[in-house]
């Protein structure tokens, strides 16, 4: 669908990463997952930011699921959910500060408490829900910049958070910035991540929807795409629309 999947592993993407924090960056990495695709088929302006995007890690059991079925197998799905608490370990043991940007007032920080609880030795550079819109960017972005942050999750949800870092991460002084979604929720415990035997059958989606029933109109993307996959008409079909 025009979007650049890498076939990396966890452990790669971590390597990526460490580089990135070691050069400054700046360096956006984005989760894709098959309603990235399918918005990204009628948004410019979200396409553009996912094609200049460093790294497009195959973030949905979907997406590995189409690649098989054109002939590519991506070795691993690289969750952002997984990535969040990896790098939070490696921030720990290399000194990187983290900023957390985004999600309900306070969640994030439960999510740096419970992060800081399993590593004593994580630098929380700083906490803020902020706001996505484009008249509070440049306030947000100097409040990143002053904490001296080295990675920069961001929890407003796609597109919403990959484009903000799309227009933002220069500004914030932040090697490496990742749209996070839902991964503060999960870390502080406010909402319930599907179990290990879920995920590896490929029904996490289920499992999510199950808990969180408004998310429904959303996840009709996902037969929509797997329709496509299966027709062979997951190729880019005309322009899409810029974003608004």
């Amino acid at each position: 669908m025009g979007v650049p999947i890498y076939d990396v592993t966890m452990d790669e993407t971590v390597d990526w990463i460490t580089r990135w924090i070691a050069h400054r960056g700046p360096a956006q990495i984005v989760t894709v997952n098959p309603e990235f695709l399918m918005r990204a088929r009628h948004d410019l302006g979200f396409l553009t930011a996912l094609r200049q995007a460093h790294l497009c890690i195959p973030d949905g059991i979907g997406v590995v699921w189409a690649a098989r079925r054109r002939g590519f197998r991506l070795r691993e799905r690289v969750a952002g959910s997984d990535l969040v608490p990896r790098l939070a370990q490696e921030a720990a043991v290399r000194g990187w500060r983290v900023f957390l940007l985004g999600a309900a007032p306070g969640v994030a920080e439960k999510a740096a408490a419970v992060l800081v609880e399993q590593h004593p030795d994580l630098q929380i550079a700083g906490c803020y829900a902020g706001s996505p819109a484009v008249e509070e960017e440049t306030a947000i972005a100097k409040r990143i910049s002053q904490s001296q942050s080295d990675l920069l999750f961001v929890a407003y949800g796609a597109p919403k958070q990959d484009l903000w870092l799309d227009r933002n991460l220069h500004r914030t002084g932040a090697a490496v910035g990742i749209g996070v979604g839902g991964s503060f929720d999960f870390i502080a415990g406010i909402s319930r991540r599907a179990p290990r035997w879920v995920q590896r059958i490929g029904l996490e989606w289920l499992y999510r929807l199950m808990q969180e029933p408004k998310r429904w109109r959303r996840q009709l993307a996902l037969p929509h795409f797997a329709l496509l996959v299966l027709l062979g008409l997951d190729r880019p079909q005309g322009q899409p629309t810029e974003t608004h």
